[in-house]
């Protein structure tokens, strides 16, 4: 057994490596089949991955996957999946499969999806073993022996003749867990391993969809659009400048969250568990690219911060190395918060006295009394019914007096209709 010591980066010196040129940037795409199509194959490999974007994809509802397989949504042609774990073929009949996409003897075109980061199997390789594979084939350096193949070498063979190619999960799109400093893999994101050049057959560079794990939901609507597209109907999917779905990633998480309106208060939580918002327990919200809060986990339910939990950004390329330590206030909040904090003295009691005007009947004011048997409600004292008139004042300037002699201009604080719309007793 070889052991190799970290250097002083906390890097193993394998892991520095600069990766090779990939030749499958560089080989000519393919001419496929345009649409109409009646069926578009899709090839799933995985490299240093968990599997929980499988689980995650496995539960997406708007579309499911049984949706797109099935042909269900109008204009899409079907979707025949290639997957480890949902395939009934197995072994070398599931292998196979991947042999025919890579040399063209398909007749519907196909798009592959990697799950995980690319691990550097040159490091692997030195010492006779790999990283992540799938499948084997004869050994051209031992004559009558067998060599398993690296996804990493599948994704290389097959990207070219590709319609599109998708990366799924932070650790494919970013490099993720695995890429983060210390590892000894060599990892790397799938753009980084397929290199600014690379193109699809339908002249599409790597289409990213972040998350750890993604929602289910964001791929498969990304799906629907790219075969949307293949299929000749839509337009090429709206995607930003880093590869991923504009429309699912160009707001941060803070402007969907539900606790956002207690950050532009000034109010923030002291523990978990606490209503308000967590920037100071450690929420990176403000400034992470996501959509979990607006579109929840799984069929619209649940998301980090609608069931308690702080952002640690795990969408982003900088996640995990540029968000540590997590559960920790991130610097530049400090900043904000105070500022949050010192205008939140004065929008929170400004609010407060419109709310509970608003929260009266224009009855109740003419008559004095809230008929609640609830429990008694106080009376306005002279200073708020100052504030409220100078309120009413300035809301109805330029603006006709409601009800049936609404003709008069500028009527600021008088009750709308007249004394006998509201009869006593």
């Amino acid at each position: 057994m070889v052991m190799v010591q970290k250097d002083s980066s906390g890097l193993y010196p394998e892991a520095r490596l600069e990766p090779k040129p990939n030749e499958a940037a560089k080989l000519r795409p393919r001419r496929i089949r345009e649409g109409p199509l009646d069926a578009v194959h899709v090839f799933w490999l995985a490299g240093m991955s968990c599997d929980g974007c499988t689980v995650s994809v496995s539960g997406a509802t708007h579309p499911s996957i049984e949706d797109l397989q099935n042909g269900t949504i109008p204009g899409l042609p079907k979707m025949i999946l290639h997957h480890y774990v949902l395939s009934t073929e197995s072994g070398e009949e599931f292998v196979e499969n991947y042999r025919m996409a890579w040399k063209g003897e398909l007749e519907s075109p196909y798009v592959v999806v990697y799950e995980g980061s690319i691990a550097n199997e040159e490091i692997a390789h030195r010492t006779g073993g790999f990283w992540a594979s799938m499948g084997t084939e004869p050994d051209p350096e031992e004559p009558e022996g067998q060599r398993s193949i690296p996804t990493a070498e599948w994704m290389k063979r097959m990207a070219p003749g590709a319609a599109a190619v998708i990366a799924i999960g932070t650790c494919a799109t970013w490099g993720g867990i695995p890429a983060s400093a210390g590892n000894p893999t060599g990892s790397m994101s799938l753009m980084d391993y397929l290199g600014k050049d690379y193109r699809s057959a339908f002249g599409l560079p790597v289409i990213n969809v972040p998350g750890c794990a993604p929602q289910g939901d964001n791929f498969t609507e990304t799906v629907a659009a790219i075969f949307y597209y293949l299929q000749g109907i839509g337009p090429i999917p709206d995607i930003d400048a880093l590869g991923r779905p504009a429309w699912l990633f160009a707001e941060t998480v803070h402007r969907g969250c539900t606790r956002g309106s207690w950050y532009e208060e000034g109010t923030f939580a002291k523990e978990y568990g606490d209503k308000e918002c967590l920037v100071e327990l450690g929420c990176w919200g403000p400034v992470v690219n996501c959509n979990i809060v607006k579109r929840g986990a799984i069929n619209h339910v649940g998301g980090c911060m609608e069931a308690g939990g702080v952002c640690i950004g795990c969408t982003m390329p900088g996640f995990p190395d540029k968000f540590e330590p997590f559960y920790t206030e991130p610097p530049g909040s400090i900043i904000s918060t105070t500022g949050s904090k010192a205008l939140g003295s004065f929008i929170r009691p400004l609010r407060k006295v419109t709310q509970n005007s608003q929260n009266r009947e224009p009855r109740w004011d003419a008559e004095h009394d809230v008929p609640s048997a609830w429990s008694e409600v106080g009376e306005p004292g002279p200073v708020k019914k100052v504030e409220e008139w100078l309120y009413r004042m300035w809301q109805g300037t330029n603006g006709e007096r409601p009800g049936r002699e609404g003709k008069d201009r500028n009527w600021g604080g008088t009750r709308p209709g007249r004394d006998e719309d509201y009869p006593t007793g």
